[in-house]
């Protein structure tokens, strides 16, 4: 957790980032993997994992499967980060290109998990991972007990749940915010609407927002224990990107930016509040950090 006077200044409040971002795997993600992979079956072990990722929950994976000699399998859309693809090979999981986004990935991981018998692991609806990440959440609420508010990001929602879990046992007056990408809102409309929603298509390139359809177990806890949500629009994740950069000198990927774009849309609401921002991820590729990079030199 470090405070940034630079983005202070610029948020006009007082604002902790927790950097998630500086992680082995440079994302939150890395505590789910771990603490689901190491409370493995045997058997569950020998059969391998497999799952479907953008790339950090993938990375995750194959870090813990790399540390306890589990085999795993990651499916990513066609067209995924290719540096994320590149890093999941590295840890030693074979990745497999499939499916125009992530949720079409993640239903042909369910096919060969069922006929090819590797033990599935979602990207959500997993106990084991919703605690691991939560443990982030721990870390900040220790260090910062008296935050008023807390911006997260909200993909499949894990990290967002594990906060809130770990928000109302020891902060309950700290208010969990969401940040969710306006091309990607299905967890958006769900959440503020009568039922759960899916969309057809997303269109970010926040990847780790980028998901058509809300998830059983997330989408439960949420529901009952988010606060608000806001949502951004393509512009505003890429300022959020360019705030990373100049404000705290970290590089940060769309969905780990998010929370600080989100903080400056919340405007007056956070004067004279402490708030913290997740930095969940900083894997962006070179070929979108240089059209954010370029948007802003075009405009100086």
């Amino acid at each position: 957790m470090l405070r940034h006077p630079l983005l202070e200044q610029w948020l006009g409040c007082e604002a902790c980032v927790k950097h998630e971002n500086h992680n082995p795997t440079g994302a939150f993600k890395i505590r789910g993997g771990l603490n689901l992979v190491a409370q493995l079956s045997a058997e569950e072990r020998r059969c391998g994992v497999i799952s479907a990722s953008t790339g950090n929950h993938g990375q995750s994976m194959a870090f813990a499967s790399r540390m306890h000699g589990v085999r795993c399998r990651i499916l990513v859309p066609c067209g995924n980060n290719p540096d994320k693809n590149a890093a999941m090979r590295a840890y030693g999981a074979e990745v497999i290109e499939f499916g125009r986004d992530y949720d079409e990935a993640r239903l042909k991981v369910e096919e060969l998990a069922e006929s090819e018998r590797w033990r599935y692991v979602h990207s959500a609806n997993e106990p084991h991972l919703i605690a691991g990440v939560g443990t982030y959440a721990l870390e900040m609420l220790e260090a910062v007990p008296d935050l008023d508010y807390v911006f997260v990001p909200v993909g499949g929602g894990s990290g967002a749940a594990g906060c809130c879990i770990v928000r109302n046992a020891l902060s309950p007056k700290t208010k969990v915010i969401g940040v969710q990408a306006s091309g990607a809102d299905a967890f958006t409309r769900s959440w503020r609407g009568p039922e759960r929603v899916s969309a057809e298509r997303v269109n970010t390139f926040a990847e780790g927002m980028a998901t058509r359809v809300t998830f059983d177990l997330t989408f439960a806890i949420l529901k009952e224990m988010l606060d608000d949500i806001v949502v951004l629009d393509e512009p505003e994740l890429e300022e959020g990107v360019r705030a990373a950069l100049r404000y705290t000198h970290n590089l940060a990927e769309g969905s780990g930016a998010a929370p600080l774009a989100a903080a400056k849309k919340y405007g007056q609401k956070l004067v004279g509040k402490k708030i913290g921002c997740v930095m969940s991820g900083g894997n962006i590729d070179l070929r979108t950090l240089a059209r954010c990079v370029d948007i802003q030199s075009a405009r100086m």
